[in-house]
């Protein structure tokens, strides 16, 4: 699982039969940078399946590969990354290392 903030939303013009009904959100995935506030994330986009809400801001854990289909099982769905949770908050301490100040 990773964690993402929420950017943007997707409109279907129209779906496949095999789209289960919810939202699907654009997520720029975190790095240290970002939950630590220094920087603005990773310069990677995703398009997630989203049931739990999730709206723009939004911090959430994204689930990607075979686990993102596994919350519809047996039905196959054509997910990629799927919302597993929305975060209240996220309290991020690094670890200092050997050597670090």
């Amino acid at each position: 699982m990773r964690i993402a903030k929420v950017i943007g939303n997707v409109t279907l013009n129209c779906s496949m039969s095999e789209v289960v009904p919810g939202s699907f959100l654009i997520v720029r995935t975190c790095n240290r940078g970002t939950l630590t506030g220094d920087n603005e994330g990773n310069d990677e986009t995703v398009v997630m399946y989203d049931c739990l809400g999730a709206g723009v801001g939004d911090m959430v854990g994204l689930v990607e590969g075979r686990e993102a289909t596994a919350p519809f099982w047996p039905t196959k769905v054509p997910y990629d990354a799927y919302n597993a949770c929305i975060l209240d908050t996220v309290n991020f301490r690094p670890v200092l290392r050997v050597g670090d100040k």
